[in-house]
C-alpha cells in the first residue's frame, strides 16, 4: 500500500471516530434535556443549555489522541469548541467525509453557527455587567470600602478610571452606608455620563471566628503552638497548653469535626490539625503560618477542606439583607452555594420577597467550594434557567479548600463550562493585591490581570491605592483585547518580529 492509501485510511478512521463522537453528543444532550426541561423556563437561555450538553458530553472524554491525530489534516483539534462544540463537530464530520469521498450524512454548517455561542456572551455580559467606554472586551468591578461614604473625589477616580461595577460586600457595615455608597456611585455616574451597575453580596453561611480569648500579652501564633476552638465564652476552661481560645459563627458544626482533619484560618493564613476533640471544642495544632507568626482575629473564615455541612445557603441576616438588595442592587451576589438545591432556594426566596419579577435580577454565583466546582454545571442549569446569571471564581477560599496547585486547574475549567453555557465570569480574589494595598505591584500580579482578560469581569478588593488598581487593570485589558481573545490568540502584526532585520 502507496503512502496516500495510508494516509486515506487514517482519514476514514478519523471519520469513523468523530462521526460516533457525534452522535453519542447528540444522545447525551437529549438524555440531559430530559432531565432538565421543567427547569428551564428561560427561552433566551435555551440554545446555552443545549451547547452546555454538548460541551459536557465531549469533555466526559479523554480525547487527547484524537486530537493528535486531527492536527496534521489542517482540522480543528477541538480546542476551542466551548461556545460552538455541535458546529464544531459538524464541521469537521463534514470535511473528513469530503476527504475520503465517504457518504455525506452531514453538511457543513452556516457560518453564523460559530458566532451564535460568542454573541449570546456578549448579550449577557451587556445586560448583566452594563457597557464599557473603553471598548475593552472585560469590565472592571471594585469593591467599595466604607470610607467611600465620606469621599466623593475616591468614588469619582473609580468610574474615571474605568470601574464599570460597584461591589457592596453585604458582609460588612450596614444599609445606612450600603445607601451612602451608592448615592456616591450614582453621583459619579451622572458626572461622567457613564453606567455602573450595583452590585451587592450576600454575606452567606461563611463560617468566622467570633471572638479570641488569651492571656497572653502579645497573642501571635506560630508554627508549633496549639490553640482551641471553643463553643461559647460562658464555659471557656483551662487550656495552659493553647496560645488562643477562638470562638465560631456557627459552633453547632465543631461535633462533625474529626481528628486529624486539617482546618485553615484566614484564607490559608494559619494551617491546623486537629489532635484532640471533647464536647466543649477542638484543639488544633499549628503547624504552619503565613511569615514566623501572625495574630488571629475576630471576623477571619474558617475553613475545614474535608468536611461537608449542611448550612442553609441564607441565613436569616442574609435575607434581610436581601430585602434591601431587590431594591437597590442591578446585580445579586450569593456565597457558598452547594448545588443546584441552594440556587433553587435562592430564587425561591427572591420571588417570595418580590415575585415576578425576582426573574429578571441577575445573579452572581460564588464559587469558592470544591462542592459547587463538583456541581458548576447544574448550579448554572438551575440559576440560568430562571435568571440572568453570572459566576464569580472566588479563589481565596476555593484555594484553601482544594489547594494551590489544583487551583491552577480548576479556575481555567469554570471559565470553559462558562463560556460554554454563555455565562459571564468575574475573575476575583488577590488581583493587584500588593498595588491596592502598598501602591507598588508584584510581576506576577501583572501577569494574573493578563490571565483575567479571558473572563467577562475582574474584580478587585478594596485598599488605599483602588482606583490606581483599576487604572492599571483597565490599561492592560486595552493591550490584552489586541492579543487574545477567550481561549484565541490574536495575530495582530508584532513589532519584535522586525528586529532580525
Amino acid at each position: 500500500m502507496d503512502k496516500g492509501a495510508d494516509e486515506m485510511k487514517l482519514a476514514r478512521e478519523l471519520l469513523v471516530r468523530v462521526r460516533k463522537l457525534r452522535q453519542d453528543v447528540m444522545d447525551e444532550r437529549d438524555r440531559d434535556i430530559a432531565l432538565w426541561d421543567e427547569e428551564l423556563e428561560r427561552e433566551d437561555f435555551l440554545p446555552s443549555a443545549e451547547n452546555l450538553f454538548h460541551y459536557l458530553a465531549v469533555r466526559r472524554r479523554d480525547l487527547r489522541d484524537l486530537q493528535e491525530a486531527l492536527i496534521p489534516w489542517g482540522l480543528s483539534s477541538l480546542g476551542r469548541l466551548e461556545a460552538k462544540t455541535l458546529a464544531t463537530l459538524d464541521s469537521l464530520v463534514a470535511t473528513l467525509e469530503d476527504i475520503t469521498g465517504a457518504e455525506k450524512t452531514v453538511f457543513h454548517p452556516k457560518i453564523a453557527r460559530f458566532y451564535e455561542g460568542p454573541e449570546i456572551l456578549a448579550k449577557n455580559t451587556l445586560e448583566i455587567f452594563g457597557p464599557t467606554e473603553s471598548k475593552n472586551y472585560t469590565r472592571i468591578m471594585a469593591t467599595l470600602p466604607t470610607e467611600a461614604t465620606d469621599d466623593q473625589k475616591f468614588v469619582d477616580k473609580l468610574v474615571e478610571n474605568g470601574m464599570n461595577i460597584a461591589r457592596i460586600n453585604c458582609s460588612h457595615d450596614d444599609e445606612e452606608i450600603w445607601t451612602q455608597m451608592i448615592e456616591r456611585v450614582r453621583a459619579a455616574e451622572k458626572k461622567f455620563g457613564r453606567e455602573v451597575k450595583i452590585s451587592m453580596e450576600m454575606a452567606g453561611p461563611k463560617i468566622r471566628t467570633s471572638w479570641v480569648y488569651t492571656t497572653e500579652k502579645n497573642p501571635k501564633v506560630a508554627a508549633g503552638d496549639s490553640i482551641r476552638l471553643d463553643k461559647d465564652t460562658t464555659k471557656i476552661g483551662n487550656y495552659p497548653h493553647c496560645k488562643l481560645v477562638v470562638g465560631m459563627t456557627v459552633p453547632e458544626i465543631l461535633a462533625d469535626i474529626r481528628e486529624e482533619e486539617e482546618v485553615i484560618i484566614d484564607d490559608g493564613t494559619v494551617e491546623c490539625r486537629v489532635v484532640e476533640k471533647d464536647a466543649q471544642g477542638l484543639t488544633l495544632y499549628i503547624h504552619k503560618v503565613n511569615g514566623s507568626d501572625t495574630r488571629i482575629k475576630s471576623e477571619k473564615g474558617i475553613n475545614f477542606p474535608k468536611s461537608r455541612f449542611d448550612l442553609h445557603v441564607l441565613p436569616e441576616q442574609d435575607k434581610v439583607h436581601l430585602a434591601f438588595a431587590l431594591e437597590h442592587a442591578d446585580i445579586i451576589g450569593f456565597s457558598f452555594m452547594k448545588n443546584a438545591q441552594d440556587m433553587r432556594m435562592i430564587q425561591e426566596e427572591m420571588e417570595r420577597q418580590v415575585g415576578e419579577r425576582a426573574k429578571k435580577i441577575p445573579i452572581l454565583a460564588k464559587i469558592e467550594t470544591v462542592q459547587a466546582v463538583d456541581n458548576l454545571a447544574s448550579i448554572i442549569l438551575q440559576g440560568a434557567g430562571k435568571n440572568p446569571l453570572c459566576v464569580m471564581i472566588a479563589r481565596g477560599d476555593l484555594a484553601v479548600e482544594c489547594g494551590y496547585v489544583r487551583l491552577s486547574e480548576l479556575q481555567q475549567e469554570i471559565m470553559w463550562i462558562c463560556e460554554a453555557a454563555n455565562i459571564p465570569v468575574i475573575w476575583a480574589t488577590e488581583v493587584l493585591a500588593n498595588l491596592i494595598k502598598r501602591g507598588i505591584p508584584t510581576r506576577a500580579e501583572i501577569t494574573d490581570v493578563a490571565e483575567g482578560a479571558s473572563a467577562e469581569c475582574i474584580m478587585l478588593n478594596k485598599g488605599k491605592y483602588l482606583p490606581q488598581g483599576v487604572e492599571m487593570v483597565r490599561r492592560i485589558l486595552e493591550k490584552q483585547k489586541y492579543h487574545k481573545l477567550k481561549k484565541t490568540y490574536m495575530l495582530r502584526a508584532l513589532g519584535i518580529a522586525y528586529s532580525h532585520e
